[in-house]
C-alpha cells in the first residue's frame, strides 16, 4: 500500500476545536502538507497565531470563529468557508470538552455541554461535510477523534462519566455513517481515530487538575498531539480502496 498526500494539495480541509492541542496540531500538519486548511473554534485568534507560524508552508491555514455547541454558527462557518476558499474535501470533528460531574447527581445543563459539542456538533458538521461532498461529487474523508474510552471503561476514568458516553456514541456513529455511505455507494471514507492519554489541556480545562486524572495526564510517557496528527495524516493517505474504519492509538506503557 502507498500512502501519499499528493491528492488533497490545494484541496479544503475542515478541523473542528482547532485553536489548541490536538486540533492545532492536525490543523498545522494538515497545511504542512498542502491543504487550504479551515479551523473552527471559540477561540479564533489562538488559530490566527498558529497561522502565523505557518506562511512558509505549502498550504493554508484559515480561522473561523465557531461555537460547536451552536447549530447556526456550524452552518455559516461551512458556508463562509465554501464561499470563500472551495468545498470540504477532509473533515476532522476534533472538538470535545469534558466536565466535572456524576450520573447519580450530576447537573442536565452539564450533561447537555457534553452531548451539543461532543456528539451533535460532531454530527452537525458531518451532515453538513457530506452534503457537499455529495453535490461536489468528492471522494471525502471525515475522521472522527475518538476516544479509547469510546471502547472500553477502566473503572478509574468512570468519573468522566457523560465524556465516555458521548465517545461510546461516537463509536457507533462512525459505522452508522460507513453503512449509510456504503448503501448508497458513496466514495466518502469514515475513520475512527481513538487515541489514548495525549498531552493535551482537555483536562485542564474540565476542571480535573487535582484528580486522578490531572495526574495521569501530566506523565512523561503519553502520547503528544503531534502523535494525532501524524495518524491523521496517514488515514487519509491511504489509497483511494483503502478505509482505515478503526486507528486506535496508545502509549507503550499505557495499562489500561
Amino acid at each position: 500500500m502507498v500512502v501519499s498526500m499528493e491528492r488533497w494539495i490545494g484541496k479544503v480541509a475542515i478541523v473542528t476545536g482547532a485553536s489548541s492541542g490536538i486540533g492545532a496540531a492536525i490543523a498545522r500538519k494538515l497545511a504542512e502538507n498542502g491543504m487550504i486548511v479551515v479551523g473552527l473554534a471559540r477561540r479564533k485568534e489562538q488559530i490566527d497565531e498558529v497561522s502565523k507560524s505557518l506562511k512558509k508552508c505549502k498550504g493554508q491555514l484559515h480561522g473561523i470563529r465557531c461555537d460547536m455547541s451552536k447549530e447556526e454558527e456550524i452552518l455559516k462557518a461551512f458556508q463562509l468557508a465554501t464561499e470563500k476558499l472551495g468545498p470540504v474535501h477532509v473533515l476532522v470533528n476534533n472538538a470535545g470538552i469534558v466536565q466535572d460531574s456524576t450520573l447519580s447527581d450530576g447537573d442536565a445543563q452539564q450533561w447537555r455541554n457534553v452531548l451539543d459539542v461532543n456528539v451533535l456538533g460532531l454530527c452537525i458538521a458531518t451532515r453538513e461535510a457530506v452534503r457537499i461532498m455529495k453535490k461536489c461529487d468528492i471522494k471525502g474523508h471525515i475522521v472522527h477523534i475518538n476516544s479509547i474510552l469510546g471502547h472500553f471503561i477502566p473503572p478509574e476514568f468512570s468519573i468522566l462519566n457523560m465524556y465516555i458516553g458521548a465517545k461510546h456514541g461516537i463509536t457507533g456513529l462512525a459505522e452508522v455513517l460507513r453503512l449509510e455511505l456504503a448503501s448508497e455507494n458513496v466514495a466518502i471514507k469514515i475513520t475512527n481515530l481513538s487515541p489514548g492519554m495525549v498531552k493535551s489541556n482537555i483536562v485542564h480545562a474540565g476542571g480535573f487538575d487535582n484528580s486522578f486524572l490531572g495526574k495521569a495526564f501530566e506523565q512523561d510517557k503519553i502520547l503528544d498531539v503531534e502523535d494525532i496528527a501524524d495518524a491523521v495524516i496517514f488515514a487519509i493517505s491511504t489509497p483511494p480502496h483503502v478505509q482505515i474504519q478503526q486507528l486506535t492509538i496508545r502509549p507503550l506503557s499505557d495499562k489500561f
